[in-house]
């Protein structure tokens, strides 16, 4: 089982969004890293919901439900609505927590899925 942050600007498909539908297809990635990570995704695999924009927090929990790698430009990722973080975790809080010195979410600001170590989901999740 891994651990990722997904990232998403709440204007426009929010976290609210998502536990709303209960479910939904993760697309619209097009940078070659992100969608590697996409490709990387297994079935329960853990995520962080995480609102960029003005937010730019971490807000909530999902699921990998599926995954369909066989078009490797656009990877068909399903995944389903967990509960949201009992208190949001700001950029800020993350780059001041040694636990992220070395995440690729504080070195490369732009990347939209960015893999996460266990203690780094445990930090953001509360769990």
């Amino acid at each position: 089982m891994a651990d990722y942050l997904l990232k998403t600007e709440p204007s426009t498909y929010s976290f609210a969004d998502l536990q709303k539908d209960g479910a939904t297809l993760w697309d619209g990635v097009s940078n070659p890293v992100a969608l590697r990570n996409m490709r990387g995704m297994q079935p329960n695999d853990r995520l962080i919901i995480y609102h960029t924009g003005d937010d730019k927090s971490a807000v909530g929990t999902a699921t990998v439900v599926s995954v369909d790698a066989s078009d490797p430009q656009n990877p068909e990722v399903k995944i389903k609505a967990g509960k949201p973080l009992a208190k949001p975790v700001s950029l800020a809080e993350m780059k001041a927590n040694k636990l992220f010195a070395d995440s690729p979410l504080v070195r490369q600001g732009r990347l939209s899925v960015v893999p996460l170590t266990s203690a780094q989901y445990k930090a953001l999740a509360g769990s």
